[in-house]
Parts: structure tokens; sequence; C-alpha cells
């Protein structure tokens, strides 16, 4: 059987290769042969390979997430809880919520470094396809429900079952990013007066639960039926279920479509009714204003540290840079989202 890899700058592909086969031969059986190894280029934090196994007749179809170049090093202000751990929500999420099945761990002594393997699910990450594509059009029209019943089994997946997750409420992550920004000895009036609000206005506390960390478009895959998993799990926590439900809706994750509060294909009502029927809390709009706010400042400050990575030269990519300059885009939704509040 022919075996095919391309390779990309970071990733070691004879290791890859080495450890595959290795993991392949005991998964499947000796007879198994790798196919297809490819770095796609999706992932901004970790590798993520398009793995195909033939085996019995059958093609077996995979993805790999690793940490780049197999070793992780600490980064500053990273919420990454680990490959190890992700491997492990997504087994927690198995029969709950849509997800990817956890086929394989590696632990960062073995030939792969650290990475797990999943199966790989059909559908579309793109926001931009989503939303305009007319092959998404039926999809579009099911996603908001749907997306409110995974995030009520999201958070109702018991604590006691979980890894040790760290507990971030939100005025811990408003501390944070608050103190983040004043590194930066760059004042923005918008961005102190939405943190003069956040902290006149705390939400009254609610009891944690496993919160996904970044549950919007481009972390889901989407097929013409909807929603078919919930993918990159690496920022989840404990905290406030609120937190989820409101990054969904900051506009940035609208992508264009500012009219539709979630992700630019619904409206937070409709995504409120769902969670509740599918067992969650019920919250009103009002209740999301907060956590709304204090993502789309966090989304804000996200943008000045990958300028800072650009202007230093730490990550001179024009990714960097691009995103960047988003931050002006943040100020004004901040702006819209203040107006008329106390």
């Amino acid at each position: 059987m022919l075996f095919r890899v391309i390779v990309a700058k970071m990733g070691n592909a004879e290791q890859i290769q080495k450890a595959l086969t290795a993991w392949a031969g005991q998964f499947y059986g000796p007879e198994s042969s790798l196919e297809h190894v490819a770095r796609l280029s999706g992932g901004a934090s970790q590798e993520t390979w398009s793995v195909d196994v033939a085996a019995a007749g059958k093609k077996h179809e995979l993805i790999l997430r690793r940490v780049p170049g197999g070793f992780q090093q600490s980064a500053r202000n990273s919420e990454a809880i680990g490959l190890a751990t992700e491997a492990r929500l997504l087994e927690c999420a198995s029969g709950t919520v849509p997800a990817p099945k956890v086929l394989g761990v590696f632990s960062p002594d073995s030939d792969m470094g650290e990475a797990f393997l999943m199966n790989r699910i059909s559908g579309e990450t793109i926001a931009r396809k989503i939303l305009r594509d007319d092959a998404y059009s039926f999809a579009r029209e099911k996603l908001t429900a749907q997306c409110g019943k995974a995030l009520a089994g999201i958070h109702a997946i018991p604590v006691s079952e979980l890894p040790d997750l760290p507990e971030t409420p939100g005025l811990a992550q408003l501390d944070k990013y608050e103190d983040i920004y004043r590194g930066f000895d760059m004042p923005r009036p918008v961005f102190e007066l939405a943190i003069s609000w956040l902290r006149q206005n705390p939400p009254p506390p609610s009891p944690a639960v496993l919160v996904h960390g970044d549950f919007r478009l481009g972390n889901l895959i989407v097929d013409e039926s909807g929603l078919a998993a919930v993918l990159d799990w690496e920022l989840a926590h404990l905290g406030d279920p609120r937190e989820d439900i409101a990054w969904l809706c900051v506009n940035s994750w609208r992508f264009g479509h500012s009219e539709n509060r979630v992700g630019g294909f619904g409206q937070l009502d409709d995504l409120l009714s769902a969670y509740a029927d599918a067992g969650g809390q019920n919250f009103s709009a009002e209740e999301i204003d907060w956590w709304e706010i204090l993502g789309s400042l966090k989304w804000g400050i996200m943008c000045m540290i990958m300028y800072e990575a650009y202007r230093s030269g730490a990550d001179p990519s024009v990714e960097r840079a691009a995103i960047g300059r988003r931050v002006s885009e943040t100020e004004i939704d901040l702006l819209n989202l203040l107006e008329g509040k106390a």
C-alpha cells in the first residue's frame, strides 16, 4: 500500500509516520496500513493532521491533534488545558454532546509526542460558508436550537466526572484581562469604560459547571443537517454557563451578520428557549449582557496580544497583524452594548 505524507514546516513527518504505524497495528491489527497523512491548515495553537488508515478492507478517516513539534512549551497568557485533558473531556461528552470519538492518546514521552487521535467527522467549519452557502440553508434553520441543546448538554456533565480543570468565574477573568491590558500601557477609553461598568455591575453567581470556553462558529462542524460536532475544547474550565452562551453572541463571531445575535445565524430568545428545554437553566436575554460585554472586551485584549506578538517579532505573520487591527471593531461593539446602561 502506498503511503503518502504531506509535510508542513512544523511537525516531524518521520516521527509521526512511525508512531501512527505502530498505533494502527495495535488498534486495527497488523495488516493495517497508512494510506494518507496530511498536515491541515487549521489549528492556531495545535497541529492538526488528516489521517487515513486501511484495515480489513475499510478506510478509517481520522484526525490527529498534536502539540507543535510534539512537546508542550509554556506560553504567556495561555489558558489551554493540554491535549490529554481535552481528550478526556471529549470522552466525558460522548453520548451527550455531538463530538468526535477519541481513539488514541499519546503521552509527551511517546514517539508521537503529546497528541490524540479521533474520528474525522464530515462537514464544514468555515463560518463564511456556513452563513452564506445555499448548501447550509436548512442547517441554519436548525442550528440555533441544536446549539442550545449542545450547550445544555455540556453544562450538565457532572463535575465529579471531569478531569481537574481551572475554575475561572467572570470577575477572575476580568482581573486577568485587565492586568494584561494594563501591561501594554496603552490606554483605550472604551476599554476603560467597559472595565468600569463590568466591575460596578457583577452578575449574581451561578453554580460552576463545565464551560467549553470557545463555543462558536469555527469550532463547530456543521453539515447540511446542522450541528455535527463540537471541537476545540482546549479552553474548557469550570465557570458560569452564561459565559458560553454569551461568547456565541459576541459580534466578532457573527462574521458580518450582526442582525443575528447568536453566531450570525439565530436569535438569543430561541437559543435560550432551546437551552432550557434541554435541561439548562432559565436565563433571560438581559442576563447574558454582562457576559457578552466581558467577551467583547476579552477578544479586544486578545487582539492587542496578537498585535504585540507581530510588533515584537515574536510572531511576524500577517495573520497576527490583521487580527491586531480588529481592536477597533471590539471598541465599536462595546459602545453599542453599553449604550443606555447605567
